[in-house]
Parts: structure tokens; sequence; C-alpha cells
């Protein structure tokens, strides 16, 4: 059968058998479900695109999809930065975004099950009025969804104290390829029964199956952060800030890097009086509680002026706190004002940024192109972002050349060329050179194991 008369067939069968499911056959309304946000990569028109709303319908479809042997891209808020949603011909989009009821809030167990439609800010707050606090905090929490934030196992501004979404997942419910549900974990802290399902389902970024449920860790909600930014003349000034900070036991909540490409960018948009002469600028926040946090600040800023800090502000409220990370929060969309934006994303051992924010300056410079770093600088995660003008023809090729010397000179650090945002399309040559072959093989038969048929996000991370 040929991949149109595949996809007929299995359309047909899903408006019989699956009536309640939205499907979206026109061209303009499968076109918003080519990209994720990394725009820049060929992406290509998914032949249908369904959205469920139950775990029912979810295994429903991939048993037809698997029945007719037609692809698909589990997809959440496709705000990924991989092109790990983007759509495949010939193949069907499922689109979690209709599934996003809050299961129960368990306050007793800390706990709160969710489907993974949900954006990440409404989860938030709504445990937040319980009193409750889910600490995962990607800087497009607005946006991106938990099933999303499930699927690259993603990072964020708090992962120096608080980690990655894995360490706040407990179980999951997961629909396989073939259509059949399974769950993993449960509300137990501790539970070492059987493999560890859980979180090789975190991070696999759908290829392995489609998480339709998950029961989360939640903790009781910290007080108003204290919050600092430091500026510094150099960028090495504040890589060894960084080190200082983390060397001396503090542990900040966030502890966040922005370049002056990237600080005067903000600054043009929003106009929060930043220091646009500095070279680097660290937002630095607690959490802690009572006088605790100001003591933190205090030798945090104690810190910033021993690596060469030329100035320090400290919001004066939470009103202005939420100002001063604002900052952070809008770089990219703040550079997106100024030409087309390339972001990437690569981490070191925390002790190496001041190394790779020199590399990263003098590999940009080499070739010219205009790179605006900011980043996770608690966690060693930097992101690198090439500015070029709209439409510039040699775009596409420096992007390339300069993101493979900066993907090197991760890896001699002993770095990753993804801490955040997944494999995806984007740099999926790159996961043999990092882990090697025999790790991918290993990868490989796991997901030959789960997915026999291979219509689970076919060429992606693999």
């Amino acid at each position: 059968m040929d991949t149109a008369t595949a996809v007929d067939a299995l359309l047909a069968d899903i408006r019989a058998e699956l009536p309640t499911v939205r499907l979206l056959t026109d061209a303009l309304d499968r076109e918003s479900y080519r990209n994720d946000e990394t725009a820049y990569l060929p992406a290509e028109l998914p032949a249908a695109v369904a959205l469920p709303g139950s775990t029912d319908e979810v295994a429903g479809l991939l048993r037809l999809a698997s029945k007719h042997r037609v692809p698909v891209v589990p997809r959440g808020a496709g705000t990924g930065l991989s092109g790990g949603a983007a759509g495949i011909e010939g193949a069907l989009t499922v689109a979690l975004t209709r599934m996003t009821r809050i299961l129960e809030i368990d306050r007793e167990n800390l706990v709160v099950v969710t489907q993974p439609g949900i954006i990440n800010a409404d989860l938030k707050a709504a445990v937040a009025r319980e009193g409750l606090f889910y600490p995962p905090d990607p800087a497009s929490y607005e946006t991106c969804s938990i099933g999303g934030n499930l699927g690259t196992n993603a990072g964020g501004l708090c992962c120096v104290k608080y980690g990655q979404t894995r360490d706040w997942v407990l179980g999951l419910e997961v629909v396989l390829a073939d259509g059949s549900v399974i769950r993993t974990g449960g509300r137990n802290v501790k539970d070492t029964a059987g493999y560890a399902l859980t979180h090789l389902f975190v991070g696999s970024q759908g290829t392995l199956g489609v998480i339709t449920e998950a029961t989360l860790r939640l903790r009781p909600l910290p007080g108003p952060r204290a919050t600092m930014l430091a500026f510094f003349a150099s960028l090495e000034a504040c890589g060894t800030a960084v080190a200082s900070i983390i060397q001396s036991g503090l542990v900040p909540v966030t502890l966040e890097l922005m370049d002056r490409e990237t600080i005067v960018a903000v600054d043009e948009v929003h106009r929060l009086g930043l220091d646009r002469e500095a070279a680097a600028m660290l937002l630095v926040e607690s959490d802690a509680p009572g006088p605790a946090a100001a003591a933190e600040m205090d030798a945090a800023e104690a810190a910033v002026m021993a690596a060469g800090a030329t100035s320090v502000v400290r919001a004066a409220d939470a009103q202005e706190a939420d100002w001063l990370r604002q900052a952070r929060r809008l770089a990219l969309r703040a550079l997106e004002e100024q030409g087309t934006v390339r972001m990437e994303d690569v981490g070191v051992p925390r002790a190496r940024v001041p190394d790779l924010l020199v590399a990263i300056a003098e590999i940009a410079g080499r070739h010219g192109v205009r790179c605006a770093t900011f980043g996770h600088a608690g966690d060693g995660n930097l992101h690198p972002n090439l500015v070029f003008s709209r439409d510039d023809p040699a775009a596409a090729g420096l992007t390339h050349l300069v993101r493979d010397e900066i993907f090197r000179v991760a890896l001699s650090m002993g770095g990753t060329v993804t801490a955040e945002h997944g494999i995806g399309s984007s740099r999926r040559e790159w996961l043999p050179i990092q882990r090697g072959e025999g790790a991918v093989a290993a990868m490989r038969a796991i997901k030959a194991a789960f997915a026999p048929l291979g219509i689970l996000h076919p060429g992606r991370v693999l």
C-alpha cells in the first residue's frame, strides 16, 4: 500500500472508530503543525493532525496507525528547539493540546496528577493556589506544555537548585506504539521494582511512546525570592563569578547569565535600565526561607564583587524582582526583534563555564558572526544565539560551521551538544559523536523493543 492510500485508510478508520477525535486534514490547518520553534530547520507538512482528548483516544490512534503502518509524530505545544515536533510527510501528527486536565492535587503526598497538554505556568499556578510548588521552570514556561517538558527532559532557570524535569517525575501513563497502555512508577518516593522505565521515557522525545498522564512531585511553596543583578567588564570575570558562587557552597535558585549582545537587545526592547556597557550580567536569586535569603544574597554579592563585578543591583521588593527576572526570560524574544536567531544549547562541567564563554566568543568572532550568549550558568548550560539579517543567504552555511565548532569545543571540555533542548532532528548526527556508536546501538535496540514497526518519530533522535 502506498503512503497516500495508507493515510486515507487510516483516516477512514479513525472517523469510523474514533468519532470524537478532532481531525485536521485541510492544508492550511496542517501548516501550523509543520514546524516547532526551530523554524529555520526544513520541515514537512503532516498528512493529517489528530487532537485526542483522552488516553483511550490516543491508544486508538496508535493502534490504527500501527495497523496501517503510518508514522506518528507526538506533539505538545510546539515550543521545542530541536525540530523534535516538526511535521513528517506522510505521517500523522498527534497533538496533545486538548488534554489539559489536572486530575488530582494530592497535598498529603505532595504530588499532582495531570494530563500532558497543560501549560507549565498553568500547572504552577494551580498548585500554588494550594500552597504548593512545581519547580521545573523553562524560560518558555508560559507557553510550553508539561508533555513537551517530559519529552525533552526540559531544564530552565531553576535547575541549579532543583534539577531538570526528570527529577520531579514519580510515575507515567504511556501509550506504546501498538496502542497498549502501561503505567510506570507511582506515588512512592522510593521504588526499585524493576527497570526505571519512568526515567527512560522522560527525555525520549516521543520515540518510545506517548505520555498521556504524569504523576509529578511537589514541594511546599517557598516565600518571595531575593533577587540580584551583577554586571561585569569581561566574560572571564563573569565566568569566574559563577565558579566562585558554586565553589563557595551557595545554592541559589537561579544563576543566569547574559552577555553584552543580549543585554543591549533586552534593554532596547524593554527599557529596563540595564548596564549596556557591561560585557556580561548575572541574575542571582535565593528562595531560602526568611532571613536566610538575605544572607545568601550577601554571600553571593561578596563572591561577585571579589570576581570583579563593576556594579550590583538588588531588588527592593517582589515587583522589582519580577522585572529583573523578566530581563532573562525575554532574552530570546528580544533578539528575534533584531533578525533571524539560531539558538544552540551546549553544556559543560560548571567549572569550565569561563572557558566555554571565551571559546564561543572567539569562534563567532573568527567567522564574523554576531553571537549573543545567555543561559543557565549555574549548571553549565549556555545558549549561543547566532543572529543574522533576515534572508541572509549565508546564514544556513555559517550556522552549521559555527555550531559545529562550538559543539566540538564543548565536547572537548567534557560537555554535551544538548543540555536541555534534546537531539530531535537538529543534532541527530552528533549523538554518536558524543555517546559513541555502541551506546547508540543500545538506544536503537531499546527503540526497536518498544516500537518494532518504526512508526514512532522515524528519523528523530536516532
